[in-house]
């Protein structure tokens, strides 16, 4: 290791801590993935065609999970909330996290998972659209006609979708323009209010309140349904298994925090998609036809250009702030 540190211009610690950072970066992506594959098979192929309890299960979980991390372990100190600020912040926020989780889980029972994935691309347009509506993106006409660039690629690979469903196309966008105003809701009540959430304080605070909002269809939709399933069989292991990877993707995030970069982590997720896309065709015979990666490619480099862009933009306000504290100490001093 030590040989391998001096090549590269590196001290042993320098080397450590950047293995670390990918192996986890690798490791993320792994159980990212494998959330995702895992609950496809479930809903569609064991099949379990109940993504409310799916995700209730998930969320119940977390929760308890969660509070024996923070609580018991004491791995992290959750900022104190007042009940007011429970309701105006967190309540919000999980509304529309349990939307989200529902309907994209509700998906996977009709559409591929390579077909999601691309649908997927369309998260900058979404977020544009609803952020600009909520005054937390700045609208430009640079920015729309990277925004067309995207939308044209999505209509173009869904153009070429062999398994096209409009009933599950529906739901994978609705679950895209709730996960988009839940961005936009953390950024107006939480960032506004100076309140930071990390993964492990978000599961701690939010998913109790994700798992009431998903109580209520579970009990009037899924349950009847459930009790009167003759074919319905409950293998604990399974839902076990699940739960764990869901919370160890988790887990996976509130460690990478601080060891890894914006830029790391979105060429990660860059590489998430793609190997997605493969497993896919792999494991459950997905059909991917070439006007499929077409239109996808042409998504994808719209992405990409966009997480440059906002990359770029972070890194000036940053580099501007970094500047005005260094003359406000230089002022100071002279005074």
């Amino acid at each position: 290791m030590a040989a391998s540190a001096n090549m590269l211009g590196l001290t042993p610690e320098m080397f450590r801590q950047t293995l670390v950072a990918y192996g986890l970066c690798a490791i993320w992506i792994g159980l990212s993935s494998g959330v995702i594959l895992f609950n496809k098979w479930i809903l569609a192929y064991m099949p379990f065609p109940y993504p409310v309890a799916l995700t209730l299960m998930h969320q119940v979980f977390c929760a308890l999970a969660a509070v024996i991390m923070v609580k018991g372990m004491k791995m992290t100190e959750p900022p104190a909330l007042t009940v007011e600020t429970y309701f105006r912040t967190i309540v919000p926020i999980g509304g529309t996290f349990a939307g989200t989780l529902w309907l994209g889980n509700a998906a996977y029972m009709y559409l591929s998972v390579s077909f999601i994935q691309m649908l997927k691309a369309s998260m900058p347009v979404a977020v544009f659209l609803v952020g600009s509506t909520m005054g937390t993106e700045k609208y430009s006409h640079s920015r729309m006609g990277n925004m067309a660039v995207i939308t044209i690629g999505i209509a173009i690979a869904s153009y070429g979708e062999l398994n096209f469903v409009l009933f599950g196309v529906m739901l994978q966008m609705a679950s895209i323009l709730t996960e988009s105003t839940r961005l936009s809701l953390v950024q107006i009540l939480l960032q506004s209010r100076g309140l930071k959430l990390n993964p492990l304080t978000t599961l701690y605070y939010v998913a109790p309140c994700c798992a009431l909002f998903l109580a209520v269809p579970f009990a009037f939709i899924e349950l009847p349904k459930m009790l009167s399933d003759e074919d319905l069989k409950l293998d604990f292991f399974t839902f076990f298994a699940n739960c764990c990877v869901a919370l160890g993707l988790n887990l996976c995030v509130f460690l990478l925090i601080g060891k890894t970069s914006a830029l790391t982590m979105n060429v990660a997720g860059v590489v998430k998609d793609w190997l997605l896309i493969g497993l896919s065709v792999v494991l459950f015979g997905s059909p991917v036809t070439s006007v499929n990666l077409f239109g996808y490619s042409i998504a994808f480099f719209g992405v990409c250009y966009y997480q440059y862009i906002k990359l770029r933009a972070g890194q000036k306000a940053a580099e501007e702030k970094a500047a005005e504290q260094k003359d406000t100490a230089q002022g100071s001093q002279k005074i």
